[in-house]
């Protein structure tokens, strides 16, 4: 079973910055999408940044020009610059990656454990 780990996460200032990674623990045979999502306390799960195997980014509205996503140098690695931070980036974040781990396997979903970003105002 593939695991994703997530580092990166920390406390910053408003208006600092943080970069966050996220490795997969083996080989994943194909990765269709790799995206970065956040829950904040008392709110739903939401996409913040997302890049397809192709290259092509999409971003949530409230980090445009902000967050830049992008693949690591190393397969099955993305990370998540983040600039510009305000309080209301405060959440946990969380990566995900959609892909066949295998070329036997079917398309499946992994999830990260989480690594907290807490931006002080």
């Amino acid at each position: 079973q593939v695991q994703l780990v997530e580092s990166g996460g920390g406390l910053v200032q408003a208006g600092g910055s943080l970069r966050l990674s996220c490795a997969a623990s083996r080989s994943i045979f194909r990765i269709n999408a790799m995206a970065w999502y956040r829950q904040a306390p008392g709110k739903q799960r939401e996409l913040v940044a997302a890049i397809t195997s192709g290259g092509t980014t999409n971003y949530a509205d409230s980090v445009k020009g902000r967050f830049i996503i992008s693949r690591g140098d190393a397969k099955n690695t993305v990370n998540l610059q983040m600039n510009g931070l305000k309080h209301e980036d405060t959440a946990v974040y969380y990566c995900n990656v959609l892909g066949r781990e295998t070329v036997l396997s079917g398309t499946s979903e992994y999830w990260g454990q989480g690594t907290q970003v807490t931006v002080s105002s």
